[in-house]
Formats: structure tokens, sequence, C-alpha cells
């Protein structure tokens, strides 16, 4: 088995030139099931006046989107007539991928639901059927939709697609753009953890989830990520529990997208946060929810939209306008970051997080200390268990790479986390600073400045496509060190912990994490390992290499 390579070399410098300011999108994605048998009161006919009022409301405040149909809905005569009345210069219709009945027993296939549309993964996804049967149900589903709208659907998007059935989209169907969940941990029954946190990426041909590092390697079709992700909670909610929370955009959450501090909090750090390529959230909810969960939080959410979007600081656009400007605009995954440089109020939180086809990772401050309290290493060549045969269970999940996990190496009394630390006092203690600069000028480096307090000299964080540099200036004897820490009885995939690498097995998969310049340390107790610089600068190198499949 071959290995993927992270090098960690040390640096003080980094060249780029200053580029213009990237769109800030958002895409307004109502998606519509005909059916929902969790609830006798939500018949058929309150599932269609949600959207009949979604709708009424976008044409209030004059926005326009996408409308993604589950197959349920796309042979229901009512949508059909309510959807094809919609101009088609300011909505779009598409496909929702989640498997109904009808669409299995009109391609041939045994329905094994517990209900006529039923949430499992081994039933109601793609991922629950053989490639050859997942085929089948494409090109049922595709006949029919062209055969009420016309033509065949851009945008197909779901909590999850599998890489088969995405790539065969592409091939056969033209398909533009697709998207899937946010990140998160059991919620569902559904696990994506570790991937592309927020924007878009070019998917692997052999893992959906997993972003690609090479253009022949990639699926030529951008998914977007779903829902609008607190960046500061939506990570840790749930700690040592089966299943997270959710904190998002949806406008059914009362505490995050239905709250209006919220909802002008996060579109005020969308708007001014650096973001790099280009920012993005999803907004909208599927009609499940009913329409009295949602109206409130759609409310403020449109009003909002609309004053930004006529002062020129967001794009309101389809989904299919979205995956055909990203597609002319990048060849290959693009660097990204989410950013908050102010919390809610009550919180001095602040965070950024980065996304290459490398690499993410996240920085957290809080109480005036730091620490990264996420880093994944992306390999394109690690296979989805669901790539070429069904799940075996009622659930799903994709992994990347774990170098620092946050949120699975912590429990409710520590947080696990790369941490900046300091000597004082022949004392080991964190390393404390003021607010921290974080700019984009550059093109495709995220830069971090922050002024230190106790001691002397400011911290510098330059994020780059597969590269991480880190230096501390104006203090040249100080001495400070990153210390990885996890809660105790914690898994960690570290094999072995030497003076220059550090070896990991993850999903199958080897990687080495190497310093070239500075050393590893090991640690003691619930410290893994300590990195010591070299000079005062540290530079991490994160590639991929090998072909390694799973």
């Amino acid at each position: 088995m071959k290995k993927i390579v992270f090098a960690i070399i040390i640096l003080c410098t980094c060249t780029g030139q200053a580029y213009s300011q990237r769109p800030r999108i958002v895409n307004i994605v109502n998606f519509i099931r005909d059916i929902e048998p969790r609830d006798v009161n939500i018949t058929k006919e309150v599932l269609y006046q949600t959207v009949v009022k979604q709708i009424a409301l976008m044409e209030k405040y004059q926005l326009g989107g996408t409308f993604l149909l589950q197959y349920d809905a796309l042979t229901d005569p009512q949508y059909e007539k309510l959807l094809k009345a919609l101009p088609e210069t300011k909505f779009e219709v598409g496909a929702w991928w989640e498997i109904p009945q009808p669409l299995v027993e009109k391609a041939g296939l045994k329905w094994r639901g517990r209900y006529p549309w039923d949430w499992h993964a081994d039933v109601g996804f793609s991922t629950g059927y053989t490639p050859a049967e997942r085929e089948k149900l494409i090109d049922v589903y595709m006949a029919d939709f062209k055969k009420v709208f016309g033509y065949y659907p851009k945008s197909v998007a779901s909590w999850f697609i599998d890489a088969h059935s995405l790539n065969y989209m592409y091939e056969k169907y033209h398909i533009v753009a697709s998207a899937n969940c946010k990140d998160q941990y059991g919620t569902d029954g559904y696990t994506l953890w570790g991937g592309y946190w927020n924007q878009a990426y070019y998917p692997s041909k052999v893992n959906s989830y997993m972003p690609a590092q090479n253009e022949a390697a990639q699926i030529p079709v951008p998914v977007f990520r779903m829902l609008g992700s607190d960046p500061v909670r939506q990570y840790d909610t749930g700690l040592e529990h089966e299943r997270q929370g959710v904190i998002t955009l949806e406008p059914v959450y009362g505490d995050a997208g239905g709250d209006s501090t919220w909802v002008h909090w996060f579109l005020r750090e969308f708007v001014n946060g650096a973001s790099m390529a280009f920012a993005y959230t999803q907004a909208g909810q599927e009609n499940s929810f009913t329409w009295p969960a949602m109206k409130n939080g759609l409310e403020i959410q449109f009003s909002l939209m609309q004053q930004l979007r006529d002062q020129g600081k967001i794009k309101v656009e389809t989904l299919a306008e979205s995956g055909a400007w990203f597609k002319k605009n990048f060849r290959v995954t693009p660097a990204t970051a989410v950013t908050v440089n102010k919390d809610l109020p009550g919180s001095d939180k602040k965070t950024v997080w980065f996304d290459s086809r490398f690499y993410r990772a996240n920085l957290l401050w809080q109480q005036g200390t730091l620490r990264f309290r996420d880093i994944h290493l992306f390999n394109e060549n690690l296979m989805s268990p669901y790539f070429t045969k069904p799940v075996s269970s009622n659930e799903c999940r994709f992994f990347t790479l774990p170098i620092v996990d946050g949120y699975l190496w912590s429990s409710k009394e520590f947080f696990a986390g790369l941490r900046f630390k300091t000597i004082i006092n022949n004392k080991e203690v964190d390393i404390t600073g003021n607010d921290p600069v974080i700019t984009d000028k550059m093109e495709g480096v995220l830069q971090v400045s922050w002024p230190l307090k106790n001691i002397k000299g400011t911290l510098q964080i330059l994020f780059k496509e597969d590269q991480l540099e880190i230096s501390v200036t104006g203090n040249p004897s100080v001495k400070w060190f990153l210390d990885l820490a996890v809660a105790k009885d914690k898994n960690v995939p570290f094999v072995s912990i030497e003076r220059h690498l550090v070896n990991a097995l993850s999903e199958g998969i080897s990687y080495q994490m190497i310093a070239k310049k500075g050393s590893f340390k090991k640690g003691a107790a619930q410290s893994i390992f300590q990195l010591h610089p070299q000079g005062q600068q540290l530079q991490l190198l994160f590639k991929s290499s090998g072909n390694n499949k799973s």
C-alpha cells in the first residue's frame, strides 16, 4: 500500500497578487416531496400549499431560486401546473434525489421500504442500490422529467448521492450542478465528516464526498454544500452523543435560521468575512416541515436578502446558474474560506474555515486563546464503500483523513485541538492574543495576523492550496510550539511518532505528517505530540500521493 504524504516545512514568505472581490452567492433551494409518512397531519394538500406559499414569498421579495422535485412530486399534476407557470428567467426546476416507492417499482425493482417514502439510507437513497439499479432509477426519472418539462434537469441534489450515480447523470444527462448535506455526525442517520466544509468542490470519480486533487480524477460537476451551517457552533454541537443537533440557516430552527438576531449575524459575517474565491450559502426548506414552521424564518431571511442583493452585496441565483459559473471559472476545486470576525452577542469566539482540494482546516479563537479545531486531508483515491455495492445498513457514513478532529476526539470536559503554547515561568501555557486580522487580498492565500498579549510578537499564518505556513515575528527569542491534546480514551489514527515523522492510518489509508524543518516530540497523558518550530517558522505541506483504494 502506498502512502499519502503530509510534509511540514518551515518558511516565512509567500507570493501572490491582489485580486478583486469574488461573488457572494445565495441559492434559495426548496425541495418537494409529495408524501410525509412521519405525521398523518401532513397531507398532500398541506405539502402542496407549503410550496405555493414559498413561491408567493419569493415573488414578494423578487427573489428567484430552485425547486427540486422528488419523483412522487414530479408525477403529481398539481406540481407540474404550479412550476410550469414560473418564469424561467428567475426559477429553476430540478431533481431531488431521494428514492420513493413509485420510482423503484417503475424501474422494475422491488420496494423494500417501510413507507412509500423511506428516509433510511438503504432504501431512500441511491446508496441502497447496485450500480446497475442506480442507472435504471436515473433513466426512469430523467425520462419522466423530460416528458413533463420538455428537458432534462440541470441540477440534481440530495443529502448524499453516490459517485457512480453522479457521474452517470453527468455523462448521459449533462447535469451542471449538484448539492449535498452539510457536514454532520449521525444526524438523521447520515454522517458526512471531514469534507470540504462549505462552498463547492469537484468530487472524486470514486467518492462523491471526497474532493479530487486532479482534473482527470474528478467528476466535472460542482457539489455545493447545503443548509448554511453555523461556522462557530455547528461543529461542536452534540459532543459525546451519537447524533448532532442542527444549527443552520434552515428557517424552522428557532435558535438559528428562524431567529432574527442569528440571521442578521450570519449574513453580516457572510458578506464581510474573507472568503477567497467566493462565498456561498443555501437558503430555503423542504416542504415536509410545512409552512407554519418556516414562515417567520423565511420572512426574516428573504427581506434581508432582498436588501443585500439590491445593495450589490450578494448574488441570488439558481443552483444551475451557480454550477455553470463555477465550471466556467474553475478547472479544479478552488481554495475558499468562511470567516467569522465577530460572534453573536455574549460570545468572544472567532473562527475561520479554510478549504482547498488538498485539505481543510479550522481555527477557533476563544477567551483570547487559539487552537486548530480541525484539520483533515483529502485523497481522491479513497474509494467510497458505496461506490460499487449497496450500503449494508440503514445509515451512511462518509469520512476523510483526520490530522486534528476537535469533535470526535473531544469530551464535554475537554475540547481536543492543536493548541498554540509558550513557556512562561517554566510552565507550558496557552498563548493569548488580541483580535486577529483575517484577509484574502492575495489570490489563493488566506492570511491570519494575530497580535499576541502574554508574549511579545505577532503570530502569522498563511493558508495556501497545498500548504500551511506559520511564524512568529517581532520576537526572535520566544519559545512557542503546537500541542495536540485530546480527551481521555479517544481513538486517534497515529501509528508512530518520530522526530521528523508522524505515521497515521484511517479508512484503510496510510498517511504521514513530515517535519522538513522543526521536529515532533511525543506527548504525555492527553498530549499526543508537540511540534516545535525552527527559527520561529513552520510550514505544513498538504499533498496526497499514491494510488490507495479501500
